[in-house]
């Protein structure tokens, strides 16, 4: 017996020597803290990689000015092409050959929910995915942390700006044929039932379709005024650009995944102007409506900070300074925050907690709060739930629309 505690003794002692710091988590050593994360940078999603390279600058200017309490951020993050199974392999792979601490972002709602169960089932905290899906709290997972603000949520504030502030009669959509359409389809008939109304026309679309013809034809057949577009960028630039060739032209409105307007001025060649998005942050919106902002020339003081400091100083000399890029901030600010308030003692309980008692906290996005966990409820991992409108100006800067709106979540109907 006496001989077991000792040699219990002498590989604890060993532990905590090759360490320096007693026995750390996995993923954390006494000058390092691995954060995991993919996205796509080839394939038909590609235009939103540029999530994962703002978190990368990001990180890079916390090293810069000291780490956190000591400790450098060591960014691991890889191409998933937008592939479900790629993802999967990229997780296991990092996660068992190396050890990442958390996973931040992650673009796609397909992709995250291929590793999502084996994030959970591994008590491995996953903060901010880059997608507005209520899959990552209806259940509510103890370690999963949303800070995107829900499609169901887009689609409401969306649909009631077209109603009741643009007076349109005659909503349609397009929507990608997966959880992330079909959530923003949701959205739009929960708000137009409150108006009393139904949507005239709904048009699914496949992420390899090419041709658009046959979607436009149904929407002009329906007469619709305004059309509601819950797909990828290149789909909307190929709706909008055969809706000008078929003379169909309503009133489109889409969601924060193609509210990077420098970006989608670029991809539809000029045709995105006049378009009505939701966004999630980075314009300084209070008091500000009617107001043209750029991305180019930011109000917020902490968007020239990241211009500054992360987007000058580490990104490639190729990379566009935009929204998408600027996501990759927004979404890792909560996991940094937390990191923060857990001082030299890091721990994934202790992420967690410090995670939960974010309340009202504001980076360059919207409020963001938590709560302790509570199974039955979604609200405690929702995080952002509200939203504001602006329009595409010729030139790709913003028009503020509307203040912040907050959105209301809607359970899910089994």
């Amino acid at each position: 017996m006496k001989q077991s505690i000792w040699i219990i003794f002498l590989v604890m002692t060993i532990v905590a020597a090759t360490t320096g710091n007693g026995i750390c988590e996995e993923g954390v050593t006494d000058t390092e803290i691995h954060i995991g994360q993919w996205g796509p940078q080839t394939g038909p999603a590609a235009p939103w990689g540029a999530v994962a390279r703002g978190t990368d600058a990001y990180f890079k200017m916390i090293n810069a000015n000291g780490g956190i309490h000591g400790r450098k951020l060591v960014h691991h993050f890889f191409d998933d092409a937008y592939n479900p199974a790629k993802t999967k392999a990229g997780v296991k792979q990092l996660q068992e050959q190396i050890g990442m601490f958390a996973w931040v972002s992650g673009v796609g709602t397909a992709p995250g929910l291929a590793v999502k169960d084996y994030l959970m089932e591994r008590k491995i905290p996953w903060i901010g995915p880059s997608t507005g899906s209520r899959h990552w709290v209806e259940p509510p997972q103890k370690y999963l942390f949303n800070v995107y603000p829900l499609y169901l949520g887009d689609a409401q504030v969306l649909t009631d700006y077209a109603v009741n502030e643009l007076g349109k009669k005659k909503i349609a959509i397009a929507y990608q044929n997966d959880d992330y359409g079909k959530q923003g389809l949701e959205g739009a008939r929960f708000t137009l039932e409150k108006n009393g109304m139904e949507l005239v026309e709904t048009t699914p679309v496949a992420v390899t379709d090419t041709d658009m013809k046959p979607h436009i034809m149904k929407l002009k057949k329906s007469d619709a005024d305004a059309v509601l577009l819950f797909v990828t960028p290149g789909a909307v630039a190929r709706l909008i650009g055969t809706g000008k060739a078929m003379q169909f032209n309503p009133q489109w409105l889409s969601t924060t995944t193609c509210g990077d307007f420098p970006l989608m001025m670029s991809i539809t060649k000029g045709l995105y102007e006049g378009v009505i998005s939701a966004s999630f942050g980075m314009g300084k919106v209070e008091g500000n409506i009617g107001e043209v902002q750029g991305i180019i020339e930011p109000k917020l003081d902490l968007m020239k900070k990241y211009k500054e400091e992360a987007y000058a100083k580490f990104a490639a000399e190729d990379e566009r300074w935009g929204y998408t890029f600027c996501a990759g901030f927004g979404l890792a600010e909560p996991l940094v925050e937390a990191l923060r308030r857990c001082g030299r003692d890091l721990t994934r309980e202790k992420l967690v907690k410090e995670l939960e008692g974010l309340k009202n906290f504001r980076g360059i996005m919207g409020n963001i709060s938590y709560k302790p966990f509570d199974p039955e409820d979604p609200l405690c991992r929702l995080g952002q739930q509200e939203v504001y409108l602006q329009e595409c100006m010729a030139d790709g800067q913003s028009k503020i629309l509307t203040d912040w709106k907050e959105t209301e979540y809607i359970p899910k109907n089994e």
